[in-house]
């Protein structure tokens, strides 16, 4: 598995992947947030994504816990329903009940990407959101 960056960190759950995110605000950590569900699944082998398809995302929560799963549920899905990685994403607005991002993304080709991890859901359990005095932090617990 890889190493954690700067922004995400893997942590252990039973038979499943926890993942926690940071951000100095809000909207880091959900960009934080997207980047790090592709950085985990997916192996480039050298290869940078392209911006070849663009999508435009309005999604509702009914808090910020809501949201991000309801988030990383769509980016999942891009990767799962469309065969798309994540090439760059842009969060224009965001409230505690409301994101509104644009995502580029390139094509899944297996000569030019692995699944190191596959990620199968995103879940409710244990979901949480929290604002300390060093920013943002969450933690998501994915069902592989």
């Amino acid at each position: 598995m890889k190493a954690a960056k700067h922004y995400y960190e893997l942590f252990d759950h039973t038979a499943d992947l926890g993942i926690a995110f940071f951000g100095k605000d809000a909207t880091a950590l959900f960009a934080h947030a997207g980047r790090a569900l592709f950085d985990v699944m997916i192996s480039r082998q050298g290869h940078r994504a392209r911006a070849l398809h663009h999508y435009h995302f309005i999604l509702q929560g009914e808090d910020w816990a809501d949201l991000l799963v309801n988030w990383l549920r769509e980016l999942l899905f891009l990767f799962h329903g469309h065969r798309q990685l994540l090439h760059q994403l842009r969060i224009t607005s965001l409230s505690s009940t409301e994101l509104r991002a644009e995502v580029t993304t390139d094509d899944f080709l297996p000569e030019r990407h692995r699944i190191e991890q596959d990620i199968k859901a995103v879940t409710y359990h244990q979901a949480a959101v929290s604002q300390n005095p060093d920013g943002w932090q969450a933690r998501i617990i994915f069902d592989i």
